[in-house]
């Protein structure tokens, strides 16, 4: 994080934030809207993380859309998290893999997040790109939205003991992986989504664990809209903390592009105080 920062800023064209900063709801409104943060993200704030579902609803328009916003991206420095989301088996998911990883595609990202819920052994694909492109990983571990808890606190038994929970045992495996595959690097690869709201007691999920090297980086929603303060970082994630990508879209866009400014600068101050 020591090059890039802390802070991504989620580039979600919701249709009120289309509206809310003056421009149609259409995938021309998607592009100046992606192009404009852009441009305001240039320098300040190192990572960003489109949410590709606000473009594929405009169809293979809303694609280019994305394309473009993804290319001036790099182009102005920036690590692109591509919120994709995606999770299947086989030649699917090495398909899916290509499109968002392959260097020189269209849709070439620096990571993008995926779904373990087939099980972590379908991940066998997008790990060898990840090593071969040099690319990453985000698991969804433990989603900030309340309805995944049944899900995700739901525990294995083995016999008559019980195991880990869901969400445990996936950032427990990817700790595990990034220790196996990335001897000699400081950060692993692969790292997990951690939503900033979830009761990580709960969920069994050992941040000590996740910040031993080659530490685990986390993705956490939450911030901002979904109610967690940029402040308490290190109270939620623990020794974990300095691996935090801290994420927000919605709290920062809503007051338009030159509230943009502000809350850049305001969240910067705030990170670079909470991570002293």
């Amino acid at each position: 994080m020591t090059e890039y920062g802390h802070l991504c800023v989620g580039i979600d064209p919701h249709t009120y934030l289309l509206e809310k900063w003056g421009l149609p709801v259409s995938a021309v409104g998607a592009h100046e809207f992606g192009l404009r943060i852009v441009e305001k993200l240039k320098g300040r704030v190192g990572i960003v993380k489109p949410q590709v579902a606000f473009y594929e609803r405009f169809g293979a328009s809303g694609f280019k859309v994305l394309e473009d916003v993804f290319e001036a991206a790099r182009a102005a420095g920036l690590i692109v998290i591509a919120d994709v989301k995606r999770g299947d088996v086989g030649s699917t998911l090495e398909a899916y893999s290509e499109a968002w990883l392959t260097p020189g595609l269209p849709l070439e990202a620096d990571a993008m997040t995926i779904n373990p819920y087939q099980g972590f052994d379908t991940f066998k694909p997008p790990l060898e790109m990840t090593e071969k492109y040099n690319k990453g990983l985000f698991i969804l571990a433990a989603t900030s939205n309340p309805e995944s808890a049944s899900v995700q606190t739901a525990r294995r038994v083995r016999g008559s003991q019980e195991g880990r929970t869901v969400a445990g045992g996936i950032a427990a495996r990817a700790a595990l992986w990034n220790r196996e595959h990335s001897a000699g690097r400081s950060k692993g690869s692969v790292g997990v989504v951690i939503g900033a709201t979830v009761d990580l007691e709960l969920l069994d999920i050992d941040v000590d664990d996740l910040s031993t090297e080659p530490d685990t980086p986390i993705l956490a929603p939450g911030f901002g809209h979904q109610g967690a303060k940029f402040a308490d970082v290190r109270r939620i994630f623990g020794k974990s903390a300095d691996n935090v990508i801290v994420t927000s879209s919605r709290g920062m866009l809503e007051d338009g592009l030159d509230g943009l400014d502000r809350a850049i600068d305001t969240q910067l101050a705030t990170l670079q105080t909470a991570f002293e």
